[in-house]
């Protein structure tokens, strides 16, 4: 498969940004965070690549395959982030 010069940019912004959200994520909080809330970060920014990249090659499968697993993945965090106030008592 080949990219123009101009997809392969866009793709590359699109994985160079969802890795920087995947670090502000984890700087966001004062307490480790748990095996969920990891888990969760890494499938969402998996499908937020894939979604992206779906969205450049104009393969509408992937795309949404990347926004099913995104989506999973924030469940996941979610579920994570509840856990962790359960056990910080908030």
């Amino acid at each position: 498969m080949k990219f123009t010069q101009t997809e392969r940019y866009i793709l590359s912004a699109g994985v160079l940004a969802a890795l920087c959200s995947f670090g502000a994520y984890a700087t966001d909080h004062e307490a480790p965070v748990n095996k969920d809330q990891v888990e969760g970060r890494v499938e969402q920014t998996k499908g937020k690549i894939k979604e992206e990249t779906g969205k450049v090659i104009d393969d509408k499968s992937m795309e949404v395959e990347g926004n099913v697993q995104k989506n999973l993945g924030k469940a996941q965090k979610g579920y994570g982030d509840m856990k962790q106030d359960i056990k910080e008592g908030k």
